[in-house]
């Protein structure tokens, strides 16, 4: 069994054919959601290779963009992706944001809270650095079903290695779903909490257009299949090209789901 604390993260061309590619839709529909006026300041906590920045960019037209992530693969291949002089790519810790008080007027992530050692303390920093009346907000995978994609795969992996069930990021992330989103971002002081499902079509040229992101050690199922013999991988494929339907020119259609997540600072919140 793979170990999880060896997950890969960091590499960015592998990292956007994993994920990147389907995290853009996302962002677009949360942005949207989200209904914050143009010309403000917005922090990206773990920004990975910057595809909600550039989203940010592309629809809010703000003053400044705080990115920060951890990998420093991740923050450049942002840098060279997304070359805006309004925004600023940094390395830096979701758990001890850099930044001041309330010098944010929204901070959002996507696709990270699940990941980090403590997720209240993370939900807490954004808190910290978002102005009173400012909105707070993030997006997670729904592992449990919803992510199509991952839940086949993990299917799959425990029918064939029933005892690896713990690493399936359903059970791992109990967080990714909506009454976890909301009771956290309750229990950190936000008010007029609500959540959301988004729902993007994920359609994949063919079976290996699925199937080799999944060989690219990058993230929770690549790194556990990385870790697997070479027989168990090639059944793991077999079965997922068998249970997965595909249309008569070859394409996979499916659909991914995040939970999306916003609050609101209170008027009166103190600095922390």
């Amino acid at each position: 069994m793979a170990d999880s604390a060896n997950e890969t993260w960091g590499a960015g061309n592998a990292y956007e054919q994993w994920v990147g590619r389907w995290s853009r839709p996302v962002a677009r529909e949360f942005l949207g959601w989200l209904n914050v006026e143009p010309g403000l300041t917005w922090g990206d906590v773990g920004c990975g290779t910057g595809a909600l920045s550039e989203c940010i960019l592309e629809r809010h037209d703000p003053a400044l963009v705080l990115a920060v992530d951890r990998a420093e693969g991740f923050i450049r291949a942002a840098r060279e992706r997304v070359q805006d002089p309004r925004v600023q790519f940094d390395l830096g810790d979701a758990l001890a944001l850099a930044w001041p008080a309330r010098s944010c007027d929204a901070t959002v992530s996507g696709l990270v809270l699940n990941f980090v050692a403590d997720p209240k303390a993370m939900a807490a920093e954004m808190v910290r650095v978002t102005r009173p009346e400012g909105t707070v907000a993030a997006y997670v995978w729904d592992y449990r079903g919803g992510m199509q994609m991952m839940r086949h795969f993990w299917d799959v992996a425990v029918q064939i290695n029933p005892q690896d069930s713990s690493v399936d990021q359903a059970q791992r992330f109990p967080i990714c779903q909506p009454e976890p989103l909301e009771m956290l971002f309750r229990e950190v002081g936000l008010n007029s909490v609500s959540v959301r499902a988004i729902d993007v079509a994920t359609v994949f040229r063919d079976f290996d257009d699925y199937w080799t992101p999944f060989l690219g050690r990058q993230g929770a199922a690549p790194t556990y299949l990385a870790g697997l013999d070479a027989g168990t991988r090639d059944r793991i494929r077999d079965t997922l090209r068998a249970r997965l339907v595909a249309a008569a020119d070859g394409s996979i259609a499916l659909t991914a789901r995040a939970w999306a997540v916003q609050g609101k600072i209170p008027p009166d919140k103190l600095l922390q």
